[in-house]
């Protein structure tokens, strides 16, 4: 367990009161749980924007009707191998179905895959949340 440091943080009062109804409306139970998880997010932003080892999720929506979407879709899977951790295929209804494909690689080449399958004629919608392999963040 690391050590814990107390420190000082000067704000203007109209920005504490709104950080103050942010973490509220967040359920935060303190401030000090608040901001340690600001400071992560920009940590793991950071080892985006270097392309150091990464987690990720890729979702998307698509037309499951599409002719030969399926099948791209997969040849990209297959393509990327070396860093596609897992994939679950959901049906949502007649036409739609959901992908989450979940990887682990260097950042580019993540965020590459996922544009690669956001841009398969036919998908609707796929967003990327970007995570960390939970090195280097505490």
């Amino acid at each position: 367990m690391s050590e814990l440091v107390r420190f000082g943080v000067s704000l203007e009062k109209g920005l504490l009161d709104k950080f103050d109804l942010l973490i509220r409306e967040k359920k935060y139970t303190n401030r000090s749980e608040a901001l340690r998880d600001l400071i992560r997010q920009e940590l793991v932003k950071k080892q985006w924007e270097e392309d150091s080892e990464v987690a990720g999720a890729i979702t998307f929506v698509y037309d499951h009707h599409k002719r030969e979407l399926v099948n791209r879709v997969i040849d990209i899977q297959h393509d990327f191998q070396n860093i596609i951790v897992s994939s679950q295929h959901i049906h949502l209804d007649h036409d739609n179905c959901l992908e989450i494909v979940a990887l682990r690689g260097n950042a580019r080449e993540v965020e590459m895959v996922a544009d690669m399958l956001r841009s398969v004629r036919g998908v609707r919608y796929g967003t990327l949340s970007m995570s960390s392999i939970g090195r280097d963040i505490d």
